[in-house]
């Protein structure tokens, strides 16, 4: 009776495992062996015709995986406008990430068409967008299943403020699997990219009745600053996370958090509170410590939410469910 119990058992968990799914590195070795390579040259290609790329992609990545998963949800378009790249907090994702996706997902079609998930060529651009500006390389983890779900009315409650304290940011990333390790580096990502100016001026005009600019402010970035987001400034006018090396991915940007320039109040507490301090110590003098913790962070973040074996679908359109 025991040893059949045990068949029974193995034979459930087998079936179970085929149904779940799990990710790997050589997904599609034999149905797509030539995916990473095409997703890199379309990559490439349109880095070569904007930088924004970049960020853009990297930036995508991290605002679909903490909302419904790692599964495109991001991509989908609805002519109702109530997608969850229409939420407010989505509307400053700049197109080219998402026209990064479209093209190299075009491009895969075109040589395994119904094979590989708008999710996993996000996943493969998010790291190949890395790799170009001299980040670290790694392997990308693939088997995702795009989700059947994109709803606007998700994502505020599931993506970072940046106004956020370091126990609010601990206990979001928490929520996702990520420790304060992992938190710290994938903040890294703000070595390359900008942010509008309504995320951070009340950092340098209104900050608080007794001081008008954040006292954890470098007086002279604050200056500088003031001078990007004065009155008069539009809508659009932004700022560098990393004025010194804004186009490498590098690890200046806790070097500036030591010095009092880290744009959002979400990034100089980093350094600010005490309980994170000493990981952002690190990563400022050693930047292999904060490539590896980057990697595993990365790593971590893929496997958020991801819908595997029967789940979800397969997209032909990146931005349109399955009919």
């Amino acid at each position: 009776m025991g040893a059949s119990r045990g068949l029974i058992l193995l034979t459930v968990l087998l079936i179970l495992g085929r149904a779940t799914g799990q990710l790997s590195e050589n997904f599609y070795s034999s149905t797509c062996p030539n995916v990473e390579k095409i997703v890199q040259q379309a990559v490439y290609t349109k880095m070569s015709q904007t930088f924004i790329t970049v960020p853009a992609t990297l930036r995508l990545f991290f605002h679909d995986c903490f909302v419904e998963g790692c599964d495109a949800s991001v991509m989908i378009a609805k002519p109702t406008g109530d997608a969850q790249k229409d939420a407010p907090e989505n509307l400053s994702l700049a197109g080219d990430g998402f026209d990064t996706v479209i093209k190299a997902k075009q491009a895969v079609e075109a040589a395994c068409p119904g094979v590989v998930s708008c999710a996993d060529i996000l996943a493969l651009a998010a790291r190949d967008v890395v790799v170009l500006v001299g980040g670290p390389s790694f392997n990308v983890e693939l088997g995702r299943r795009d989700g059947l779900i994109s709803e606007a009315s998700r994502v505020a409650w599931n993506l970072p403020k940046p106004t956020f304290n370091l126990v609010q940011l601990k206990t979001l990333f928490a929520k996702n699997g990520l420790s304060q390790t992992d938190m710290i580096a994938l903040s890294g990502a703000h070595t390359i990219g900008v942010s509008h100016c309504s995320e951070f001026a009340y950092r340098v005009y209104n900050f608080s009745a007794s001081s008008p600019v954040d006292p954890s402010l470098n007086p002279n970035f604050a200056h500088q600053l003031m001078q990007v987001c004065h009155p008069g400034a539009g809508p659009g006018a932004v700022a560098t996370f990393d004025p010194e090396t804004p186009q490498i991915f590098d690890n200046v940007y806790y070097q500036n958090l030591l010095e009092g320039r880290g744009l959002l109040t979400s990034d100089e507490v980093l350094y600010t509170d005490p309980a994170s301090r000493s990981t952002v110590f690190d990563f400022a003098k050693n930047a292999s410590h904060f490539r590896r913790a980057f990697i595993k962070a990365m790593r971590k973040l893929g496997r958020v939410g991801i819908k595997t074996g029967n789940q979800g679908e397969i997209r032909r359109d990146c931005t349109t469910f399955n009919s």
